[in-house]
């Protein structure tokens, strides 16, 4: 699987930057995942984990209570209003 930038972003704080493989998200419409040259997309997000497998093969896992997240160009950016864990 080949690699693509995250950044995990909360109002405070940069929480996640780095190479990943796959990311799981708590869409609004139901969770979904992210792999290398998924179609473009914005999405707002529910309560839910965020699953981020690295390029290092680490799983990090993060408890979200919303926020969007938008994907471009093998870039992700998930900004969250608020992170546990």
């Amino acid at each position: 699987m080949k690699p693509f930038h995250v950044e995990l972003i909360t109002p405070s704080a940069k929480v996640f930057t780095g190479e990943a493989v796959g990311v799981k998200v708590p869409g609004t419409l139901g969770s979904f995942e992210v792999l290398y040259n998924h179609a473009a997309v914005v999405s707002t997000l529910d309560q839910g984990l965020v699953v981020i497998k690295t390029a290092g093969g680490t799983t990090n896992t993060w408890q979200v209570s919303g926020g969007v997240v938008e994907v471009l160009n093998n870039r992700v950016s998930i900004l969250a209003e608020k992170i546990q864990g």
